[in-house]
């Protein structure tokens, strides 16, 4: 969650003074815009030595914790809302997380690449895989597990029992709302249980 736009939009959709978990934080650039901007505290977990480093660098309060694992340290309702961003398709157990972000968070925030965003089919037709600035990777040496789309999380969504309450696309910066499978290269959704 690089694009600073993109950051902006995402933490409009966080309550002022909210407790926030940030599952797979990066180097806690969102949890210090939320800390910063909006009164908000909680924590960022994170894997990767060099982005714990720079959480700790920042003020953040991040745990070393690799996802797959679950979220058992945690107990329900712990905070106001989870974030999940760019982190669900390096997951092997995407349906034990979302259903662990409802049972932490009373909001569960979700954001992915969107692989049916009308650029990444073009790649496809011709043959390829996308490498776009949301799937930045060849195919053979990506981080993701899987890709997903806007319409596929949606029935993802419904069979893990959460309530989704707001969902929107995001493209160059701007939110997608017409047709976000098609023309948003990255696909949001906020949610809760149901």
């Amino acid at each position: 969650m690089s694009e600073r736009r993109d950051l902006e939009i995402i933490a409009d959709l966080v309550p002022a003074g909210s407790r926030v978990l940030d599952l797979g934080c990066g180097t806690g650039e969102l949890l210090a815009y939320l800390r910063d901007h909006k009164g908000c505290s909680g924590y960022g977990i994170e894997l990767d030595d060099a982005n714990v480093l720079a959480c700790v660098q920042r003020g953040i309060d991040v745990i070393q914790l690799n996802l797959e694992d679950g979220l058992a340290l945690f107990d329900d309702h712990s905070f106001d809302v989870v974030l999940q961003l760019d982190t669900l398709q390096h997951l092997r157990k995407t349906e034990n997380m979302l259903r662990e972000t409802a049972r932490v968070g009373r909001i569960g925030i979700v954001s992915f690449p969107n692989f049916a965003h009308w650029a990444n089919r073009l790649h496809v037709l011709r043959g390829r895989m996308p490498i776009t600035r949301a799937l930045p990777y060849q195919w053979y040496d990506t981080p993701n597990i899987r890709v997903g789309t806007y319409a596929d999380f949606q029935l993802l969504a419904q069979r893990c029992g959460l309530a989704v309450t707001d969902s929107f696309g995001l493209q160059g910066g701007e939110v997608v709302r017409l047709w976000p499978n098609l023309r948003a290269s990255v696909a949001v959704f906020r949610f809760g249980q149901r």
